[in-house]
C-alpha cells in the first residue's frame, strides 16, 4: 500500500542543506565577476567554502580562472550560438554555459559529464524549465567543438585575450616583446615555492620533495624552487611548519635587493599578505625590528597568519601609507621596502579577472597614488638607508616613469643600481612575465644620502 508523505518528514528534509552544485557555483561567481564588477579573490573563496574535498575546490577554481582567461573567445563562441541573449533573470545562465564551454575545450572532464553537470545546475540555479537550453546548446558546441577550435578571431581583444586599452599600451611600452608578453599572461601560472633558508637549504628542501615523490628544481640562486606540477602545497613536507611557502620567482627577488643587515629597522609598506615581509625576515633573522602596514585589516590578518605558520615575529600596523604620521612612531627605519599598489599588469596570468576589471583611467590614477605614498614614506626613511620600490606592473608609468619624476624631485634620493643598465635616464629593473619564469615585476632601490 502507498503511504502518504509524512509533512514532519518532508519539513526535516526542507530544512536540511541541499548538496552543492559545482558548476551552478562557477556560474555564480563568473557573473558576479564580469557583471558585478567582484575581483576573482572576493568572489571564488565564497563559493569554495562550501567545499571540503580539495579536488572539489580545485576543479572550481580551474573553471573560473580558465573563463576569465579565454573570456573574449568563449564569449563570442557562445553568443553564435543564442538566438537571443540571455539577460536579467537568465544572465546566470549565460554564466553556466561558459563554464560549460571552457570544459568541452580546455579541461579533460568528459563531455557527457560537463553536459550532464551544467544541467542539472539548472536546479541549484531555480531555473529548471531552462534545462532543455543549457543541453541543447551544450550539445550543440560539443559537436561542433572542432571548428570551435580552429576558429580564427580577426578582432585583437578576442584574438590577444586582452582588452583594446591594455593591448595598446602594451604594444607602446614593448613594440618588439609584446606578443610575447600577452602569450606569457594568458598561459597557466608556475607554481613557485620560497625555500625558508633559515632550517634548512634549498638542497635539502628539493630532496624532502623527492623523497615525497614531488618533481622541483631550484631555479636562480636565491631560494626560489619550482614544481614541474601544481599540487596541494599544504600536504608539502614542511610546508605546514613554515620550511616552504608558496612565492613567485620575481617577487622573491625583494629580500636579496634590499640588503638588510643584522640590528636593522625594516619597514615594509603595502605588506599584505605578508610573503615579502616573511622572506626579508628568513633572509636576514637578526633584523632588530620588522614593521608591516597595510591599509585594509582583514588583508592584514593575512599577515599574521603567515607569520605564525612559519614562527616569525613582526609589528603590525593597519594604516593609509599616504599618511605615515597617522601610525608612524618618529623611529625612523634602515630599510624599506615599498610594494606599492599597481595595476598588477604583470601577474595577469594569476589573476586574469583583472583584464576585465581594470580600466585605462586607472593607471594615472595608480601612479598618482603611488607618487603620494613614495613622498610619504620617504621621510620615514634614515640618512644613509635603502628604499626598495616595487610594483607587480609592466607599465612605465607606474614604474621607470615614476621613480624618474621622484629623483628629479628629491634631492636627497639618489639612485642605488640593481644592474649594469639601470640609469637615471630610465632607472630600475623591469621584468616581464615569462611563460616557464617569474611573474612581471619592477624594482627599483634607492638610497638617501647622509645629512
Amino acid at each position: 500500500m502507498n503511504r502518504r508523505p509524512n509533512s514532519n518528514n518532508r519539513s526535516r528534509n526542507q530544512g536540511r542543506p541541499q548538496p552543492r552544485n559545482l558548476r551552478a557555483d562557477a556560474a555564480t561567481v563568473i557573473i558576479a565577476v564580469i557583471d558585478q564588477g567582484q575581483s576573482m579573490g572576493q568572489a571564488l573563496p565564497k563559493a569554495q567554502a562550501g567545499y571540503a574535498d580539495g579536488r572539489d575546490k580545485g576543479l572550481l577554481a580551474e573553471i573560473c580562472y580558465g573563463v576569465m582567461r579565454q573570456l573574449p573567445q568563449l564569449d563570442t563562441q557562445l553568443r553564435r550560438q543564442l538566438s537571443q541573449p540571455l539577460n536579467g533573470k537568465k544572465r546566470i545562465l549565460h554564466g553556466l554555459l561558459l563554464a560549460g564551454l571552457y570544459q568541452l575545450k580546455h579541461t579533460r572532464v568528459p563531455a557527457h559529464a560537463v553536459v550532464a553537470e551544467s544541467v542539472n545546475a539548472c536546479l541549484a540555479l531555480r531555473a529548471p524549465g531552462m534545462k532543455g537550453l543549457i543541453n541543447g546548446v551544450l550539445r550543440n558546441m560539443e559537436r561542433e567543438l572542432d571548428t570551435l577550435i580552429d576558429e580564427q578571431f580577426e578582432a585583437e581583444p578576442v584574438k590577444t585575450l586582452h582588452p583594446g586599452w591594455l593591448l595598446k599600451r602594451l604594444q607602446a611600452a614593448y613594440p618588439q616583446q609584446w606578443q610575447e608578453i600577452v602569450d606569457a599572461n594568458n598561459a597557466q601560472p608556475p607554481l613557485w615555492l620560497r625555500n625558508n633558508r633559515s632550517v634548512q637549504t634549498r638542497e635539502q628542501a628539493i630532496a624532502r620533495l623527492d623523497e615525497a615523490g614531488v618533481d622541483a628544481r631550484p631555479m636562480g640562486d636565491g631560494d626560489a624552487i619550482l614544481l614541474d606540477t601544481p599540487c596541494d602545497v599544504t600536504a608539502l613536507p614542511g610546508f605546514m611548519d613554515g620550511d616552504l611557502s608558496v612565492q613567485d620567482l620575481s617577487a622573491q627577488m625583494s629580500a636579496h635587493l634590499i640588503q638588510s643587515q643584522p640590528g636593522d629597522r625594516v619597514l615594509d609598506v603595502c605588506a599584505a599578505p605578508g610573503g615579502k615581509t616573511c622572506h626579508m625576515l628568513e633572509h636576514q633573522p637578526q633584523i632588530s625590528e620588522m614593521v608591516a602596514v597595510d591599509l585594509e585589516a582583514k588583508r592584514l590578518e593575512r599577515v599574521q597568519q603567515n607569520l605564525d605558520r612559519i614562527g616569525l615575529q613582526a609589528t603590525l600596523h593597519c594604516g593609509d601609507a599616504s599618511h605615515p604620521y597617522q601610525w608612524w612612531d618618529k623611529q625612523q627605519f634602515d630599510r624599506i621596502l615599498l610594494d606599492a599598489p599597481c595595476s598588477a599588469t604583470g601577474v595577469i596570468r594569476r589573476n586574469p579577472d583583472s583584464k576585465w576589471l581594470r580600466r585605462d583611467a586607472d593607471i594615472a590614477k595608480l601612479a598618482e597614488v603611488q607618487s603620494d605614498i613614495l613622498q610619504a614614506i620617504w621621510p620615514l626613511l634614515k640618512p644613509g638607508g635603502t628604499l626598495v620600490y616595487a610594483t607587480c606592473s609592466v607599465l612605465p608609468e607606474e614604474n621607470a616613469e615614476q621613480i624618474k619624476a621622484f629623483l628629479q624631485q628629491t634631492p636627497d634620493a639618489m639612485l642605488s643600481p640593481i644592474h649594469q643598465q639601470d640609469v637615471s635616464e630610465r632607472p630600475g629593473l623591469q621584468l616581464l612575465p615569462q611563460a616557464d619564469g617569474g611573474d612581471g615585476f619592477y624594482y627599483a632601490r634607492l638610497s638617501k644620502a647622509d645629512s
